[in-house]
């Protein structure tokens, strides 16, 4: 098979998608460019900014995008390239891109407010509490996770972390001169995206290692990056939005555009022949030599980002909704921005289906899937004659950097999740009962914007830190809970749908297929784990086993909870339809 074939396809698969299905979602939900957005309506400088829709879109992408999008195929490609692109393609044409889509108008609709606020329109305030509890265990879960690799790649890569730390200021610097000094975005453009490259080039000349400035071994230099993480991460999660977040993820989205622009030209010249299993079965070794590994559901769930992810409905409607300056941006942002991801995870698949199917699984024993990904689209930049060890560095920069947009943006959603938790249990008293009596003190602790992201740090603190068994399956607790999460995000899109007599197909149907892969994947998840439990003690897989349970136990409470609101909606229905025919 010619991987430029393959992804020829796929590009073309994803732009016939963008404008037929994209156009008839649009008009499913209802989407009025002349309404007025949150942005404007609820603006305060802070978090409720509208966006030029360039700079959103560079927010969005960046923030949603991460690492996951490579690791989640490459890992994945096991299975067989087959399998894999199949799932990329129709899972973000049908599932991802509409997901992502219905969550932002959603939000956009509920003020701005997290996807939590439309599960309280559906399901009620306990609805609400369950949810957004599942959120936040998602998002620490997320968050804990991306800074883990970022520090991985600050200690493996140090030129990294200096082009990473000066390209912070640059942003702010940014977010200054287009929000203060009232620069064309454009113009800003033209300053500081040569100026990124710049600062690239800066880290490669000056890399910040820890290791040999201090002397310490890789271990702790990975323990200090992790502290310095999370003081950054408190720092951009209480700035005002224009000033660090918003410019930084823009900035940061030309390294990815750059890397897609070279990924993408080198896989159409050089034509790479995919060597890897087309279908390597419904079963394969795991690549450290572990346990059997099931297609079903653990393909679905390895490839969340790419083709379907519960993260993105947190980023949508977290910061992306706030920042969205009209409702006519909510198609190219959510639903476009989910097929370029997709593209990155075709372009992923690709880089190391050149392999044979036996050094495939053997260069992934060594638990490196970025880097495999980074060194096969290298091997493609030297057959044109660029210098490969160059190429990989590049690439590598590229990943980290969107590694820190993942960091921060989750830190800031926690935030608001950790809140608006606060804040909805705070409100169980009728409005006006609830504006006349004063609110406690640890109510007005805990929705402290400094106190609550305090909180969501000494979570990822303690979960990295100070838990190190923990942190060996945060991946995999992230990856089972992501896609729940994505499960309970059509849930809840496909009640108000339904509630609104609007389609509801557009986010059932899914909503079926990923409650079944996830619900499979997160119980595997818990039966293993126990069975590591009790076999090697707690601190072999306790935590994890519990923190499992615990998401699944939420889910069904959930899915409950659904089901009997659907069942009152309908009989409702049928009442009204019985007397309207009696009268």
């Amino acid at each position: 098979m010619n991987g430029a074939i393959l992804l020829l396809v796929g590009c073309g698969l994803f732009t016939l998608a963008y404008f037929f299905y994209s156009k008839f979602v649009a008009k499913a939900i209802g989407v009025d460019p002349d309404r007025p957005t949150p942005a404007h309506t609820m603006g305060d400088g802070i978090d409720y900014v509208p966006a030029h829709p360039m700079v959103l879109y560079g927010h969005h992408f960046a923030a949603i995008a991460g690492a996951g999008p490579i690791i989640g195929p490459v890992l994945a490609a096991q299975f067989g390239w087959a399998s894999v692109a199949l799932w990329i393609v129709l899972g973000c044409i049908f599932i991802g891109s509409m997901h992502d889509m219905v969550t932002l108008f959603l939000s956009v609709r509920h003020q701005g407010k997290s996807i939590g606020s439309v599960i309280e329109d559906v399901l009620g305030r306990p609805g609400k509490m369950i949810f957004l509890m599942f959120c936040f265990a998602a998002l620490v879960l997320v968050m804990s996770v991306f800074t883990g690799q970022v520090a991985d790649a600050f200690v493996s890569n140090p030129e990294v972390a200096t082009s990473s730390l000066l390209g912070i200021f640059e942003a702010a610097l940014f977010g200054i001169c287009v929000y203060k000094f009232k620069w064309n975005v454009f113009a800003a453009s033209f300053v500081f995206v040569p100026l990124l490259f710049f600062l690239v080039w800066i880290g490669v000349v000056f890399p910040c290692d820890l290791t040999a400035l201090f002397g310490v071994t890789a271990a702790t230099s990975k323990t200090i990056w992790v502290v310095v993480l999370f003081v950054y991460c408190f720092v951009a999660s209480t700035l005002p939005v224009w000033l660090l977040l918003q410019p930084r993820d823009y900035l940061n989205s030309y390294l990815l555009y750059a890397m897609l622009a070279i990924g993408l030209t080198a896989v159409f010249i050089v034509c790479p022949t995919i060597n890897i299993d087309a279908f390597s079965g419904f079963t394969v070794k795991a690549a450290k030599g572990g346990a059997t590994m099931y297609l079903f559901p653990l393909l679905f769930v390895t490839v969340a980002c790419g083709a379907c992810s519960g993260f993105h409905a947190l980023v949508a409607s977290g910061t992306t909704s706030k920042q969205l300056d009209s409702e006519r941006h909510i198609r190219p942002v959510g639903y476009g921005c989910m097929l370029l991801e997709g593209v990155v995870a075709l372009l992923a698949l690709i880089a190391v289906a050149w392999h044979s199917q036996a050094d495939l699984v053997a260069g992934l024993s060594g638990g490196k899937p970025v880097v495999l990904f980074a060194q096969g689209l290298a091997s493609f930049c030297g057959k044109l004659g660029l210098p490969e060890k160059t190429s990989e560095s590049f690439m590598l920069l590229a990943v980290a950097a969107f590694l820190m947009t993942s960091v921060d943006a989750c830190t800031r959603l926690a935030r608001f999740v950790w809140q608006e938790l606060w804040s909805t249990a705070s409100a169980a008293a009728p409005a006006a009962e609830a504006a006349a009596k004063p609110q406690s003190p640890i109510v007005r602790l805990n929705r402290n914007m400094y106190f609550a992201t305090a909180v969501v740090i000494a979570i990822g603190v303690y979960l990295l830190v100070l838990n190190p068994s923990m942190a060996n399956n945060l991946w995999t607790m992230f990856a089972s809970a992501n896609q729940m999460l994505a499960a309970l995000t059509l849930l809840t899109a496909t009640l108000w749908l339904f509630k609104n007599r609007l389609n509801f197909w557009i986010a059932a149907l899914p909503m079926c297929f990923m409650i079944v892969t996830s619900g499979t994947a997160v119980f595997q998840l818990f039966l293993q784990n126990l069975d590591k439990w009790m076999k090697d003690g707690f601190a072999a897989g306790g935590v994890t086993a519990i923190g499992s349970l615990v998401l699944f136990c939420l889910a069904i409470v959930l899915l409950a909870l659904g089901a009997l609101k659907l069942r009152t909606i309908v009989k409702m229905r049928i009442t009204r339809a019985i007397v309207s025919k009696a009268s």
